[in-house]
């Protein structure tokens, strides 16, 4: 089991027992809330879209994967496909990276998570995110989205170049956005 990060909390992406790390997933999962009724109870689809936006030090926007661009253009991040309902358990959305493969340009990937069809996230429990060193599938840090509200996207966590290796930082800052462009100014502040 990985570490449990806060809001604000940074931990190092090295490996336990030494070496880098060189391929990782970040999964999002997530359910809808059931509302109950007199008769039964019912639970909508909510699509949930995962997205990471890759970043240079000058903090300009080198590249996205999202469902609309499921590969990098140097083919080193990749989504694996749209979730457009939550169903299921474990990581509904995920996107790797092979942080070996990232150009040196990249210093930074924003994951963040909108919702593509407009439910706020009242109506979503169960969220979280997660990194996974994908050569092993070890879980190495889990952030819960919590605080339900209003908001319609949030800007989950970022991955940062640290010395000769990395390091994950949990944001947790809600904004509102149905794709990753609605989210690029509320991105600026934490890249």
């Amino acid at each position: 089991m990985g570490i449990s990060l806060q809001k604000g909390q940074t931990v190092s992406l090295a490996k336990r027992g030494g070496g880098t790390l060189t391929r990782v997933r970040m999964g999002l999962g997530w359910d809808a809330v059931v509302k109950k009724g007199l008769f039964r109870s019912k639970q909508a689809d909510i699509d949930l879209d995962a997205t990471a936006v890759l970043y240079d030090a000058q903090k300009n926007v080198v590249d996205q994967v999202w469902f609309q661009q499921l590969r990098s253009k140097d083919g080193s991040v990749t989504h694996t496909g749209d979730n457009r309902t939550g169903a299921g358990d474990g990581d509904d959305e995920s996107v790797v990276v092979e942080l070996a493969q990232l150009p040196a340009n990249v210093t930074t990937i924003v994951f963040v998570v909108n919702s593509f069809t407009g439910q706020d996230f009242s109506q979503i429990e169960n969220a979280f995110c997660r990194l996974v060193d994908e050569t092993n599938g070890d879980e190495l840090a889990r952030y819960d989205l919590t605080g339900s509200g209003t908001h319609t996207a949030q800007i989950m966590a970022k991955v940062s170049r640290d010395g000769a290796g990395w390091s994950m930082t949990a944001i947790g800052s809600i904004a509102q956005g149905r794709t990753f462009r609605d989210l690029l100014p509320a991105i600026a502040p934490v890249v």
